[in-house]
């Protein structure tokens, strides 16, 4: 459409002046009407002039509108560099890499060992894995990383605070896993060392309300698995399975049969789910029972062990509600031999945990946890604890009956104050207490039915 036509206008202009002149002849001379119409036409000139010029003038390049020359060529650079950067951060392999990291100094004090101080980063097997020294005090970086074709690949580092040097005694790998989809991203094959994911509570204190963990998590769980497996996603279920060695990287000579690990998680809606895990198949059986004939303990080969737990959640607004129920047993473990043959017997036993915990505001919150774990059978025995153990109270009395063990009862108090978005402080009480005196007092050199445990941490992650 043309916006302006300047010569039918002036046409138009010079006629219509034209005949208004002629009817004011008489009031008006030719010279002057002459000159009227001169500089009408000298006024339509100079508006086609603007009219030529604005149509000949250069237009913005694309993506310029509104830029002066200087802001476009500062766009220009800004884009130039943006990309080098996105180059170089993917050719150097940081593209879908994540890093994270925590640590948590802590301050135990554990009344029957008379003992009291901080541990920070100490090595589990110079002083073995207890309830009182588990894997807090740690110093963890975690490095996780997810290419375009949706495989991911995690390594976490846990110098004697990791599953790796609970159960290797130095390995300061915690997890080294890969999972790469294979026909959807749903669909995906596991592989690696895995930390044990049982239970409702997590090894990592970033995800733990209190310092310490619950019974059934100390000894009735495994550690880690490594082996390969499947992860599956449908819609609100999750499923995992692996065959795996159960708490060893690699098994030893004479002992072939691995474990099947699973574990199915259901989140029923926004608030609430539950999971089930087990474990059945062959692992390392501690009993020191058998001698030779120096006296020299036996070692035992792997023995069966069947390991089946089921844990819930709700969560909602301040509250937080969360159990366990739990059952084993692994062949000859058991900490008393069978009195009439002098044989291996069967450890079993079974537990309860619950927690509940509430925020009184959005950075204060307070936590309380009951544990009972049954383990009379025998003498007693749990995973990986086949004698009896006077720190943890786990058998029976030295001085009463050696077919009975202990059941274990704890119950833990807590506070946490999240100081700023990075650090979070933690205190705790937790009252252990047996059904047998099975708690050796160092001071006293007694044994009791009741330990005290008080905890401090601060926990700091990025």
């Amino acid at each position: 459409m043309k916006v302006w036509q300047p010569n039918a206008l002036a046409q138009a202009v010079v006629l219509a002046l034209g005949a208004g002149f002629a009817s004011g002849a008489a009031a008006q001379s030719n010279a002057e009407l002459l000159k009227e119409i001169q500089e009408l036409k000298n006024r339509v000139a100079e508006l086609e002039g603007r009219q030529k010029a604005a149509e000949a003038a250069p237009k913005p390049a694309a993506g310029q509108w509104g830029m002066t020359p200087e802001q476009a060529a500062e766009f220009n650079r800004i884009a130039v560099k943006t990309e080098a950067i996105e180059d170089a951060r993917e050719a150097s392999g940081l593209k879908g890499l994540v890093i994270s990291g925590y640590m948590d100094p802590t301050f135990i004090y554990n009344k029957r060992q008379d003992n009291a101080g901080f541990q920070f980063l100490n090595r589990v097997d110079d002083d073995g894995y207890n309830y009182d020294n588990s894997y807090f005090g740690a110093a963890v970086l975690d490095f996780q990383k997810e290419t375009d074709s949706g495989t991911r690949w995690r390594l976490t580092l846990a110098p004697n605070r990791g599953v790796g040097a609970a159960f290797d005694g130095s390995s300061p790998i915690h997890e080294a896993s890969v999972s790469v989809p294979l026909t959807d991203l749903q669909t995906r094959f596991i592989a690696g060392q895995v930390p044990d994911w049982s239970g409702y509570e997590y090894l990592q204190p970033t995800l733990n309300k209190l310092i310490t963990h619950n019974l059934l998590f100390d000894f009735t769980l495994p550690t880690a698995y490594t082996g390969a497996g499947l992860e599956i996603t449908e819609g609100k279920w999750i499923y995992k399975a692996m065959l795996a060695n159960m708490n060893t990287s690699r098994k030893t000579s004479g002992n072939k049969t691995p474990v099947l690990a699973y574990r199915v998680d259901y989140a029923k809606g926004e608030f609430q789910g539950f999971g089930f895990a087990g474990a059945h198949g062959k692992a390392a059986n501690f009993s020191e029972n058998v001698v030779d004939v120096n006296g020299d303990v036996v070692a035992q080969k792997d023995s069966r062990v069947d390991l089946f737990e089921l844990d819930a959640y709700f969560i909602r607004g301040d509250w937080t509600v969360q159990g366990q129920v739990s059952f084993g047993q692994q062949k000859r473990a058991a900490i008393t031999l069978d009195p009439d043959t002098g044989d291996l017997r069967d450890a079993r036993w079974w537990g309860l945990s619950t927690l509940a915990a509430y925020k009184w505001d959005p950075r204060f919150e307070t936590t309380a946890r009951l544990d009972y774990l049954a383990n009379k059978k025998n003498g007693g025995g749990l995973l990986g604890y086949a004698v009896a153990d006077d720190r943890n109270g786990i058998g029976p009395d030295l001085n009463g009956d050696p077919e009975r063990g202990a059941n274990r009862m704890a119950l833990t108090l807590g506070a946490s104050y999240l100081f700023n978005l990075n650090t979070t402080f933690k205190v705790e009480y937790r009252l252990d207490r047996a059904n047998l005196p099975v708690f050796y007092d160092v001071k006293n050199d007694s044994y009791s039915k009741t330990n005290h445990l008080f905890g401090a941490s601060v926990l700091v992650s990025f």
